[in-house]
């Protein structure tokens, strides 16, 4: 199956209004920035966007909330957006969120084939409202649901022909689970290299779990918030 796309743009030619899509990363690291640009391009609505944050204003997740693409958003943490902030305080964007530990499992569970789980997290909270809740070993747990998805956007450091990724750093987060969870895992890496050119024991994502894959370009990996400053 021949899997590599040359251009974004291409790669999500077919992602329909109504989409749900997951994308990788935490924060701006890891994120697969050439996808989200092209989906922006391609100016499709109605989206539920499936990430642990959403992005600044002008990056990221972030030109598509401006675009009014996004229908609903699942996620652990929304505190760099001031156009996020607005629509949801308008009412203009339906809002999921997650504990961060909850959302991470939930895809997890999702890519695996498990019909849910119970976890402490989030007892007695909004988050267990209308969930069951059951008593285990004395303590209390609340059912969660899987988290899956039409597409997934991931972003790796090196890849190859036949889909087999490796990640970097920050970049494993919630990008290894996502790709497990969708019905078409899309992937932008750095390095497009040949079958074999990846050793096997370092491969983080098999290639069976991806269904296209393409060279990224341009990338600006940007920091949400700088925290050093040079003297």
């Amino acid at each position: 199956m021949h899997k590599v796309i040359e251009t974004a743009d291409a790669a999500v030619a077919d992602i329909h209004d109504g989409a749900s899509i997951m994308v990788g990363g935490f924060g701006l690291s890891g994120i697969p920035e050439n996808l989200l640009a092209a989906l922006l391009r391609r100016g499709v609505g109605n989206l539920t966007m499936i990430s642990n944050n959403a992005g600044t204003d002008d990056f990221g997740i972030g030109p598509l909330l401006k675009n009014r693409q996004v229908r609903k958003m699942i996620s652990t943490y929304v505190g760099e957006n001031k156009e996020f902030e607005r629509q949801f305080l308008q009412k203009e964007i339906e809002v999921e969120l997650v504990p961060q530990g909850t959302f991470s499992e939930r895809i997890r569970a999702g890519g695996a084939g498990i019909g849910g789980f119970f976890t402490p997290t989030g007892v007695g909270t909004l988050i267990a409202e209308g969930k069951e809740t059951r008593e285990i070993d004395g303590r209390q747990f609340v059912l969660e649901m899987p988290l899956k998805a039409d597409f997934a956007f991931v972003k790796a450091w090196k890849g190859d022909h036949v889909g087999n990724l490796v990640y970097r750093k920050t970049a494993r987060n919630f990008n290894p689970m996502m790709a497990t969870a969708a019905r078409v895992t899309i992937a932008e890496v750095e390095q497009l290299v040949a079958p074999g050119e990846i050793e096997p024991d370092l491969v983080h994502t098999p290639g069976i779990y991806v269904k296209r894959i393409l060279q990224g370009a341009h990338y600006e990996k940007r920091i949400e918030k700088r925290t050093v400053s040079h003297g």
